[in-house]
């Protein structure tokens, strides 16, 4: 944590231009909210297929007009060239987000999840080659480990890939290598661990199991578990995804660049734990709650079954130090959640 607390007060000593591409998603939108509490100039860039204007709105409540005035938007889309070229125009770094994510959604639709994460990486990787970015940094996935039993999972150590999305994650970290040894631009990949946290969208069909899980106990819904609830899973705190970004494209440790690296706490998580940490959570508001159980169906196709990060890579080259595991991370969200919940019912009063 100390590596990172120093940066925090090098960059507001000296701020820099920044593009974080789907600034208005839920790991973006986190960001972009750092960057302007820390004095920084940033460029947001989203199509809104998967993001919402409303996260955009609470980041500007929550920085203020004078730190809102620092940031520019541009509505366009990743899978065109030119719109990539004109946002990465006088960055310094840029923060590659812009991703559709969700194993099921590729499996439903291949097609889309290939032209967003595979043509549109590369897209982004020679808009920032041609703009002479300083580093680019990019949202890999801990899917890319696909069948590979071993546990921890460690970055040079991958296996075959079980779903669409994982081959475009892998495909994307394969652009950046080439990149980094054609185009020398530099490169660093993030492989993110069931990321939580504010602004995490509860809805739709592909909602993350926290989000949702918490919106459907609010909602007094039973909970469905795919499988028997032994899966385990890093869930990662959204603070910890934005401290290694920041470290990722600020270190000035030559080794430490054009690298993937694990991003989480370094922990297991069952489902049936997750299901018991956020019941005891919400029971206080939802009493009925205590006594509530899920239910169990079958198994979910492209579902690695076990995964947790050995994060020593990022701990040694980046500085990378969660700050929040699991339940430190609910404890910091909840608020969040029961918020945007109470928000909903009000509107359908």
């Amino acid at each position: 944590m100390e590596v990172f607390t120093q940066l925090k007060k090098q960059l507001l000593d000296a701020p820099r231009h920044w593009l974080v591409t789907g600034a208005a998603g839920f790991i973006g939108s986190n960001l972009v909210e750092t960057l302007l509490s820390l004095g920084q100039s940033v460029a947001g860039l989203d199509n809104f297929s998967t993001g919402y204007r409303r996260n955009l709105e609470e980041v500007c409540k929550l920085v203020g007009p004078a730190s809102w005035e620092r940031f520019s938007f541009i509505e366009g889309d990743i899978r065109n060239p030119e719109t990539c070229r004109k946002a990465c125009e006088g960055a310094s770094f840029v923060l590659h987000q812009a991703a559709l994510g969700s194993v099921p959604r590729s499996i439903a639709n291949p097609i889309d999840t290939n032209a967003c994460n595979v043509n549109g990486i590369l897209n982004m990787l020679m808009a920032s080659s041609g703009a002479g970015v300083q580093r680019f940094v990019y949202a890999s996935s801990s899917s890319v480990y696909g069948d590979h039993p071993g546990l921890p999972k460690v970055e040079d150590q991958i296996g075959n890939c079980l779903s669409p999305y994982a081959v475009t994650k892998r495909v994307g970290e394969l652009y950046a290598a080439v990149c980094a040894r054609v185009y020398q631009l530099e490169c660093i990949g993030l492989r993110y661990f069931n990321v939580f946290g504010a602004r995490q969208d509860p809805d739709g069909a592909y909602a993350a199991v926290i989000p949702r899980w918490m919106q459907s106990m609010l909602d007094g819904e039973r909970i469905h578990i795919n499988g028997d609830g032994e899966t385990s899973r890093d869930f990662c705190y959204i603070s910890n995804v934005v401290q290694a970004n920041l470290l990722a494209a600020t270190t000035t440790s030559p080794g430490a660049v054009n690298q993937v690296y694990n991003v989480a706490v370094g922990g297991r998580t069952t489902l049936n734990e997750l299901f018991r940490c956020i019941r005891e959570r919400l029971s206080p508001l939802r009493p009925e709650l205590k006594e509530c159980e899920p239910v169990y169906g079958d198994f979910r196709s492209g579902d690695v079954r076990h995964s947790n990060a050995d994060i020593s890579r990022a701990a040694q080259l980046l500085g990378y130090a969660p700050t929040h595991h699991l339940e430190q991370g609910l404890d910091e969200a909840i608020g969040w959640y029961v918020a945007r919940h109470a928000q909903g019912a009000a509107r359908k009063v």
